[in-house]
């Protein structure tokens, strides 16, 4: 890890602005998908239908950023990853103000709710996995940390982290 970290550095010994974006594009979305699983599993916050489609980009955003740790942080094919990374975050942030637009009733929601069936199930057992699935609205929060959603942090952090992460790549083209 510390060759990946010398390869970034640039004269004043610290990151290089295409390696400081790198790290962040893989650090950002690994917290925050870690912070939704960690409040599902270890919480026990039940995630909606929305709360799954912000997780999808922060996935795409990780694959790609790993990918751009294959080669030199100031590559072409580096950079060009980790500006796909922040646009996947971006994704992610963007639906994350539409979720919390939804719970704050500015927009209309889903309100129906989805449950996967499982094959090969009686109609008594299926009833009872329908009845005792947790059920969660897109439109209710479950949790709030001063005063914001989950949704609206989502929002807030991945549309800020994919513009300083579009700032410093940008930085690292000029230099």
């Amino acid at each position: 890890m510390s060759e990946a970290f010398a390869a970034g550095s640039g004269r004043s010994g610290g990151l290089s602005a295409a390696a400081a974006a790198r790290l962040i594009a893989l650090l950002l979305p690994a917290a925050l998908l870690g912070g939704a699983l960690g409040s599902q599993y270890l919480g026990g916050l039940h995630p909606c239908e929305m709360c799954y489609w912000q997780r999808w980009p922060h996935a795409a955003a990780i694959l790609f950023t790993a990918a751009a740790f294959t080669g030199p942080a100031e590559s072409s094919r580096s950079r060009a990853l980790v500006l796909l990374a922040a646009l996947a975050i971006a994704v992610s942030g963007a639906i994350g103000v539409y979720h919390a637009g939804v719970e704050a009733r500015i927009f209309e929601g889903f309100t129906q709710c989805t449950a996967m069936a499982t094959k090969g199930l009686s109609a008594a057992e299926l009833l009872k996995q329908i009845t005792h699935a947790p059920l969660t609205r897109c439109d209710e929060v479950q949790f709030r940390f001063l005063g914001i959603s989950m949704a609206g942090w989502n929002a807030i952090l991945s549309l800020g982290g994919a513009a300083l992460i579009l700032v410093l790549g940008l930085r690292a083209k000029r230099a």
